[in-house]
């Protein structure tokens, strides 16, 4: 399994505490990253870019909150969903099993 160094999320974002994500770039094509994310369990906010991806591992709710235009939302996540964000979104990331996907960004 690809091993994913963990930090720290920003106390700011982390309504939890404890909470922490890792990061790996795998590569980049026609100006898209494409990557593995992971977040440990825990609750996070945050803002996104544009996105999409599948969940790998674990499980979650991500709730779209009503701002920037943007409906308010909220999405189960469990290995195998398919879901893109949009830029500008504001998010709640709820985390009960370490999530881990795979993402293809602008």
């Amino acid at each position: 399994m690809l091993p994913m160094p963990h930090a720290a999320v920003a106390p700011e974002q982390d309504r939890t505490g404890g909470t922490t994500t890792a990061t790996v770039p795998l590569d980049g094509v026609d100006g898209l990253d494409v990557g593995v994310w992971e977040m440990s369990a825990g609750t996070m906010t945050d803002v996104e870019a544009d996105e999409l991806f599948v969940v790998l591992a674990g499980r979650a709710t991500v709730e779209i909150l009503p701002v920037n235009g943007f409906t308010a939302a909220v999405a189960t996540l469990r290995p195998g969903t398919v879901m893109r964000l949009a830029a500008g979104m504001h998010t709640v990331w709820t985390v009960t099993e370490p999530l881990r996907k795979v993402y293809v960004a602008r």
